[in-house]
């Protein structure tokens, strides 16, 4: 009850402040030593320094984004360091735990599913439901390898699944109200289908091969917006999808270079003044344009990577129309001519 308190009285800034603690404390308390996770500690640290690093920027949204990786590895760590000696090579003792865990998901996500989100910013969300959605087949993914090679193996992606789930409620507790008017969202399942297409006509040699884990990322991106909008998670769906994009539109695009390295870094900006007084809620934009600034002015002073680069310039010529457009009407959705075959190819996870 004081923990409850404590978080209401908390403004958001705090709340996520005191959730990396949290998170951090998961690590320093009680180190990792497992030879399966040799850096655990310092992985860690370096996921909640991003989340840290963005929110002293005043980045909040760009924070939260960051601060659901740490929280996912840290809870996938440490359920792999204190549950294997308790499970061993007991595959009943890990359907106990499994079982275990899937109540509290259940209890999560109906919880979940019934929050009113009418007075929160759609990105958070989004956000919410994204972490939400990867909780299922994590879980399956867990109870697979526990199976297929031994019951200990599946710990690590059990911890991943609980850890999304705290996430997602951490999200539905943010003390963040949205001031400005609600933007209806939609269906993404016609922009997904035509993205779709262009994703499996660009897979051909040598371009499949040369950046298949690009391709990888790129499809799990999008059987996860699909996923969010079969369960019609429609804040969660949009913001996949214009992740989706951004990693196909990076298929093609090159790093801008000179003069065009400052014309994107003022686009940013005027973007971001843009969003501050607009009277519609452009959250999920928001953040992708934090994130650009994420990509190119790093807090170290570092200087960004081709891909980041790349990456923002995307964002601003690519994803924020894609944003606007989305919020037009839908794309007409392809009818079946009632002759098909579907064949699923399963790999871990979401590819």
């Amino acid at each position: 009850m004081a923990a409850a308190l404590s978080a209401v009285a908390q403004d958001p800034a705090g709340q996520i402040r005191s959730e990396i603690e949290r998170v951090r404390k998961l690590i320093t308390d009680k180190p990792i030593t497992s030879p399966d996770f040799p850096n655990a500690g310092s992985n860690v640290d370096s996921l909640l320094k991003g989340a840290g690093d963005a929110l002293n920027a005043g980045m909040l949204y760009l924070s939260l984004e960051r601060l659901v990786q740490a929280v996912s590895f840290a809870n996938g760590v440490r359920a792999a360091e204190d549950k294997a000696e308790r499970i061993k090579s007991s595959l009943s003792a890990f359907q106990t735990e499994w079982n275990q865990a899937s109540v509290g998901l259940t209890a999560i996500d109906r919880d979940l599913r019934a929050k009113d989100w009418s007075r929160s910013p759609a990105v958070v969300r989004a956000l919410s439901e994204s972490a939400l959605t990867r909780t299922s087949p994590l879980m399956s993914g867990s109870l697979g390898f526990a199976i297929t090679t031994q019951p200990r193996d599946g710990l690590y992606y059990m911890g991943q699944a609980l850890g999304e789930a705290e996430f997602a409620r951490f999200c539905a507790t943010l003390n963040v109200a949205r001031r400005t008017r609600a933007v209806p969202v939609r269906s993404m399942l016609p922009e997904l289908q035509a993205l779709q297409e262009k994703t499996n006509a660009a897979f051909k040699p040598p371009r499949s091969i040369d950046l298949h884990p690009r391709f990888i990322a790129l499809n799990a991106t999008i059987k996860l917006a699909r996923e969010l909008d079969a369960a019609k998670f429609y804040s969660g769906a949009l913001y996949q999808y214009l992740e989706a994009l951004r990693r196909y539109a990076m298929l093609d695009t090159s790093a801008p270079e000179g003069e065009r390295r400052t014309v994107l870094k003022k686009s940013l900006k005027d973007w971001t003044a843009k969003f501050e007084v607009s009277k519609d809620d452009a959250s999920i934009a928001q953040l992708l344009v934090q994130r650009a600034e994420g990509y190119v002015m790093h807090a170290d002073g570092s200087e960004p990577s081709k891909d980041e680069w790349t990456a923002a310039q995307v964002i601003v010529d690519q994803v924020l129309p894609a944003y606007f457009a989305a919020r037009k009407a839908p794309l007409r959705t392809q009818r079946s001519n009632g002759k098909t075959i579907a064949i699923t190819l399963v790999r871990w996870p979401y590819t």
